[in-house]
């Protein structure tokens, strides 16, 4: 990384700075680095229990058919297998009323965990059997008999919106139009968010630049794949050992779609091996519940690679179209917005938050942005970090590129000419409060890199990112023990640093050194309810809570030290890991450590804790700029990434090193979606690449050095200046790569990805 770089903007506003810290801000060792680095670490596929069964599922060959039978019986007779399940061994929840979970319909969730009448993709889970051995199980798979009725599949989110599409649900009517249709069809939501005239402000435009862009379905390619192993007890009381983004939406999703109560049901988190918004939600749970329950055995079930492509979630594919208008002294006048995205089999893609970042980080006057949600015959569609903003941001700054261009203005400059800042309000609603989107900006104006010559075939890009942050609820526990050590147990799996995080502030509020701090995830019976980890809220929710109860903690202390003292617990203050006289008035009294205090806790009152649950406010939206230099092989399309700086506004970097490497994972998995992957479909609707080899993920010999410039505009609403940090580095990507090509090339390419075949041939196109 480019340490002098980083340095660029690494100031806390002066209005909202904080003061010097010990640990907060430092790049303490990370907790869980040692069992991760020496394979110690327990991931999903990791967990064995005695007498334990492997489960496997059928996956169905087609993208769309009725399934008129399905018989079980030659599966179960196979010596070695203990159950077998099909989709009416689920809650049959009714179609016509929502049953949600966290943010998730269990109406749909529940029919692609496993198919009823009808299966939506090729790959759609239709039966699983349990057996004494994996081999065993996936010998049964052949023996279960489904006869289908084979329908016509539609795979293209253009195609599945015309009236003469295969209609995947007939039960489904558009929503959010009005008047309601009365006739089914794909389109199964439509939004919109508008502010002030947007004709008008076209009409005071003296430069518009309209354009439709394409993008592919991209997979969030975690090494790990879902993993899962269920025991049930004789009381029925069951366990789950899995790895997710949340095993309080485990325990609830599974309880409500096996019918067992939720107090019943005990998830446990194991370490997760990359999850970027694929794991919110669950796939082989309750396939794993129902077969454990029927065997009376515990199950154990482990996806394949291909299984992961075939049946998990990508992000959503689509067909979007921008136009903004600009005077020519450079100040954006309005923009529109259409955003048309592949949900899947099941209503649910991100267009809602593709319409809500698409504009936000530009003050504009009038503004419509409308997100379409489209069903077609492909998995369901899932999160992947900040769900729907990098599609948006891949079309707006584009626009804003070639706008800026046609106007003859510097990108970075005219993008401050027009950039959000306190005070501005988003089209989506809110007005923000202090923001540090200038920040980064100036930040990319004067770094180094941005004024660097470039070479031949080499050109450089700029594009910016938005994403409004979230908190919900978190529970903290803060325990002190016998010899003075503190453990702190929160409630959210660790996916991105939140461990380290929580251990620096706690250690910097206890004023007591960090390695005296252990940090604990706790199961769903040892800590309070807590949201699925994800949209960058852990640190900021996490945070607030862990904050919350070691204040706690600390006037407990307090009271302690004033018992001992036989003095008012106001006349004693909390500072630099010791309980002190807050005056000489108070009495002459030598401090009291933490372990001091914590030895003497049976003699005082006993053991010394605290917990706090809360549903955190007052997140605070994140932007970054980033600056890509590319350079482009005329004579084979390859595109090749030479230098890149990723510029963000990360409120208080609670551990700088974390905060860095979710820039640069981010942008790495952006340059990906830019330039190779994507998921490739025949005319029958197969997944043809469903697997590492031919599906082209960036490996480290595809990427320079990312360097980083971590800006620091404390958010107001929290204790600490957070404002979370992990969706926003794979906002600006696409854009950037894209406007660094046409810089490099003069090609305005507007499809994704930007790979070797598509560059090559447009550049043949061009002569």
């Amino acid at each position: 990384m480019d340490t002098a770089g980083a340095e660029i903007g690494n100031e806390l506003s002066m209005d909202t700075k904080v003061v010097d810290t010990k640990w907060i801000g430092k790049r303490t060792v990370r907790p869980d680095g040692a069992d991760k680095v020496t394979g110690r670490a327990t991931f999903g596929a990791d967990f064995t229990l005695p007498g334990m069964l492997w489960g496997k599922v059928l996956r169905s060959p087609h993208p769309h058919a009725v399934i008129k039978s399905i018989n079980l019986d030659k599966a179960l007779a196979l010596p070695g297998v203990r159950s077998v399940m099909s989709g009416a061994d689920l809650t049959d929840f009714p179609l016509d009323t929502p049953v949600m979970v966290g943010p998730a319909d269990m109406r749909f969730v529940s029919r692609n965990v496993m198919a009823r009448d009808k299966v939506l993709y090729a790959g759609h889970a239709v039966a699983a059997v349990a057996a004494t051995s994996s081999s065993i199980a996936q010998s049964a798979l052949a023996l279960i008999e489904v006869d289908y009725d084979i329908l016509p599949h539609v795979i293209d989110v253009e195609a599945a919106m015309r009236p003469d599409a295969p209609v995947l649900h007939d039960y489904m009517r558009t929503g959010g139009v009005t008047p309601k249709p009365e006739v089914a069809s794909n389109i199964a939501n439509r939004l919109e968010f508008k502010i002030g005239d947007p004709e008008a402000g076209f009409a005071a435009a003296d430069v518009i630049v309209e354009r439709t862009f394409r993008t592919e379905p991209v997979h969030q390619g975690y090494i790990e794949p879902h993993a899962c192993l269920i025991s049930v007890a004789m009381d029925g009381q069951a366990t789950i050992w899995s790895s997710s983004q949340g095993h309080f939406m485990v325990r609830n999703a599974t309880a409500k779609m096996t019918g067992m109560a939720v107090g019943d049901v005990r998830a446990i988190p194991a370490e997760i091996g990359g999850g970027f918004g694929g794991k919110t939600i669950v796939y082989l749970e309750p396939l794993a519940m129902v077969l454990a329950r029927k065997s009376g055995s515990p199950v154990k079930m482990v996806m394949s690679r291909e299984e992961v492509f075939r049946a998990t979630g990508p992000t959503s594919g689509s067909v979007n179209t921008v136009r903004i208008g600009a005077t020519k002294d450079g100040k954006i006048t309005a923009g529109e917005a259409t955003f048309r995205f592949q949900a899947g089999a099941f209503p649910g893609a991100p267009a809602r938050p593709a319409a809500m970042c698409a504009f936000a980080p530009y003050d504009i006057e009038n503004v419509l942005s409308v997100g379409i949600d489209v069903v077609m015959n492909r998995p369901k569609s899932n999160a992947y970090r900040a769900p729907g903003s990098p599609i948006a941001a891949h079309a707006v700054e584009c626009v804003v590129d070639e706008l800026a261009d046609k106007l003859g203005l510097d990108p970075v400059e005219f993008r401050m000419r027009n950039a959000a800042k306190e005070g501005s309000k988003a089209a989506y609603g809110p007005t923000f409060r202090r923001i540090g989107f200038v920040e980064t900006l100036e930040a990319a104006k004067s770094h180094p890199h941005y004024s660097a010559p470039l070479g031949a075939n080499q050109g450089r890009g700029v594009a910016c990112g938005f994403w409004f942050n979230v908190g919900g609820e978190s529970s903290a526990q803060l325990n002190i023990n016998e010899d003075g050590t503190v453990t702190v147990v929160t409630g959210h799996p660790d996916i991105g640093g939140s461990r380290a995080s929580m251990v620096n502030i706690a250690a910097e509020m206890l004023g007591i050194d960090y390695k005296s701090v252990r940090a604990q995830i706790g199961d769903t019976s040892t800590i309070g309810i807590s949201a699925t980890t994800g949209g960058s809220r852990v640190t900021f929710a996490a945070g607030m809570a862990v904050s919350q109860v070691t204040e706690k903690v600390i006037e407990t202390l307090r009271d302690r030290a004033a018992k001992i003292w036989d003095i008012d617990v106001d006349a004693v203050i909390w500072e630099e890991g010791e309980a002190r006289p807050a005056g000489t008035n108070a009495g002459e009294f030598e401090p009291l450590s933490l372990a001091e205090l914590a030895a003497k806790a049976n003699a005082t009152g006993g053991p010394i804790n605290g917990q706090v649950s809360i549903n955190a406010q007052g997140a605070a939206p994140a932007f970054a700029t980033h600056i890509c230099d590319v350079e482009v092989d005329r004579d084979t399309g390859r595109v090749e990434i030479v230098r890149y700086t990723a510029i963000q506004d990360a409120g208080r970097a609670i551990h700088p090193s974390y905060v860095e490497g979710q820039i640069q994972g981010g942008v790495a998995q952006g340059v990906g979606w830019a330039l190779n992957e994507e998921y490739i479909y025949d005319d029958a609707g197969q997944l043809e690449n469903p697997g590492f080899l031919d599906y082209r993920m960036p490996v480290a010999s595809d990427l320079p050095m990312i360097d980083t410039v971590v800006v620091e505009v404390a958010n107001d609403a929290h204790p600490h200046g957070v404002r979370g940090v992990g969706e926003v580095p794979i906002v600006p990507p696409m854009a950037a790569v894209a406007n660094a090509i046409e810089d490099a090339v003069g090609l305005r390419l507007t499809d994704l990805p930007m790979s070797p075949p598509k560059v090559l041939a447009a550049l043949e196109k061009k002569g």
